[in-house]
């Protein structure tokens, strides 16, 4: 799934056009690498999303097939301190 897709059905970002002006800004990392939103996930991976003066970091634990309910969205990933 790419990352664009994966941050919005995850809910760690609102909207697909959000995420994507972020990962573009060079705000988001995966495994330590800065990411496109066309960048392929796969679970294990590491994303961090660097906001103001936080930032955010989770690993995935689940990629989705399609779409997913408020409820199991939060399943799909562990946040790491």
């Amino acid at each position: 799934m790419r990352l664009d897709k994966f941050l919005k059905v995850s809910r760690l970002i609102k909207r697909r056009t959000v995420a994507n002006k972020v990962s573009e800004q060079g705000r988001i990392y995966v495994n330590g690498i800065i990411a496109k939103p066309a960048k392929q996930l796969k679970e294990g991976d590491i994303i961090t999303i660097v906001q103001a003066n936080t930032a955010i970091k989770v690993k995935i634990i689940k990629i989705p097939s399609n779409n997913v309910s408020i409820q199991e969205a939060s399943t799909l990933y562990e946040e790491i301190k």
